[in-house]
């Protein structure tokens, strides 16, 4: 299974190594480096890495690369996911994953390294079993084992651990009992200059946040689950009534997690909710090129579009861009050639628009292609999708607990060809 894990930067320095079978020298990174090197972006770095002795699988957020290191073939979607749960753990304990945060911690990082793998095999991978095994660090805790010299392991076993239900220990008490969901879409889309959808995909998920006294049992049921057909569960969903009624049921572990994440990528159920007008020419023969887009709503159901950002890799022949926006504030970098530009909220009565001339370095001929538009944006309390909550109920447990259902859609990678 797993033998090693590296931690690396983004300037490429091992920061961090933990070992769990045997020892394996860094040198192994080189071919990990070699990879890097010939990938333009740190997202383009295959995942999977064939090495003569090993193989290296890798993960990349918050800027670290988590390298994982094994020696015989092993599903690699399985150790990708336990890097994206090492990353989530390590959130879920500082706040932040950060290399700054995991040198600060770093013994408490060893400590759940090793609870998380036992010999290289998965073991304790929900974070309230790790949170009992090993407390969570605080300024306090800090004090008290630098002068007694104790450490954040636990006194005793996890009730969890030893239950049909780990993800959830026994025994929880709150004052407030309440449970939160978040509906958040992702939509990915390239539009072609005319405007039409050349792809278009809905990447969502479901995130919980339930403080409940005892063992409740939820149930949580949709208004159009068949929407829902490429699916991933935590474990704790019962699968075969999902198959059978398309109802969610489940006993919540405690505290944050991930109930489920979906995709949709039927061209015709994935509505795109902003449109770009835009007027992006150069001339042959003058060393002036025309910039004109705007960006409006569209398929929104009346809900504001906010957070909205705009930016745009120019040709490398441009100089400069002398521009104005009706709303917001725009940069140009003459050195990286990037346009931005924070428009913010769009008011469908006013649209926003970036106006100007491009000023083209003098004797060369005009761009072979215009730039692409990348867009970010928001909308609060709309699934893109069309999902939506039916009714959440709780069996089991006496009390009326609160309940609150939140709908986000947002940007993933959406372009626009001009």
């Amino acid at each position: 299974m797993i033998h090693s894990l590296f931690l690396i930067n983004a300037s490429g320095d091992i920061f961090l190594e933990k070992h769990w079978k045997s020892v394996v020298s860094r040198s192994v990174c080189d071919y990990f480096f070699e990879a890097q090197e010939r990938a333009s972006e740190a997202e383009n770095v295959p995942p999977v890495i064939p090495t003569p002795h090993h193989y290296l699988l890798s993960v990349y957020r918050h800027k670290i690369f988590f390298v994982a290191v094994i020696q015989s073939e092993v599903p690699p979607l399985f150790v990708i996911e336990f890097l994206h749960r090492v990353v989530d753990t390590f959130q879920d304990y500082f706040g932040v994953c950060s290399e700054v945060i995991i040198k600060d911690n770093v013994v408490v990082v060893y400590e759940v390294l090793e609870e998380m793998l036992d010999n290289g095999f998965p073991l304790a991978t929900e974070s309230n079993i790790l949170k009992e095994l090993i407390k969570p660090p605080t300024i306090l805790r800090t004090v008290v084992n630098t002068i007694t010299g104790s450490t954040n392991v636990g006194d005793q076993l996890p009730t969890g651990q030893l239950s049909v239900v780990p993800w959830r220990r026994t025994g929880v008490k709150y004052t407030n009992n309440e449970a939160y969901f978040d509906v958040i879409e992702e939509i990915d889309a390239i539009i072609d200059k005319s405007g039409s959808t050349i792809t278009a995909e809905i990447q969502g998920v479901i995130d919980a946040c339930v403080k409940l006294t005892g063992m409740p049992d939820l149930t949580l049921s949709f208004m159009n689950p068949r929407l829902l057909d490429d699916v991933s569960f935590h474990p704790c969903v019962r699968f075969k009534r999902w198959e059978s009624e398309r109802i969610l049921s489940f006993i919540p572990p405690d505290g944050n997690f991930r109930l489920l994440s979906y995709h949709v990528s039927a061209q015709n159920l994935v509505a795109i909710p902003v449109y770009v007008k835009h007027n992006i020419s150069f001339r042959d023969s003058s060393s002036l090129g025309r910039f004109e887009i705007t960006v409006g709503p569209k398929q929104t159901m009346g809900k504001t579009v906010e957070g909205v950002m705009v930016t745009s890799q120019m040709p490398k022949s441009v100089l400069n861009m002398t521009l104005t926006p009706s709303q917001g504030t725009h940069a140009f970098d003459p050195v990286t050639k990037l346009l931005s530009w924070d428009v913010g909220k769009i008011n469908p009565q006013k649209l926003p628009s970036l106006k100007g001339t491009v000023s083209l370095q003098a004797g060369t001929s005009k761009p072979d292609e215009n730039p692409t538009i990348n867009l970010q944006f928001k909308i609060q309390q709309l699934a893109i999708s069309g999902l939506k909550v039916n009714r959440l109920d709780m069996y089991g447990e006496k009390y009326k607990p609160f309940k609150g259902i939140k709908y986000m859609t947002k940007a993933g990678k959406f372009q626009v060809r001009t």
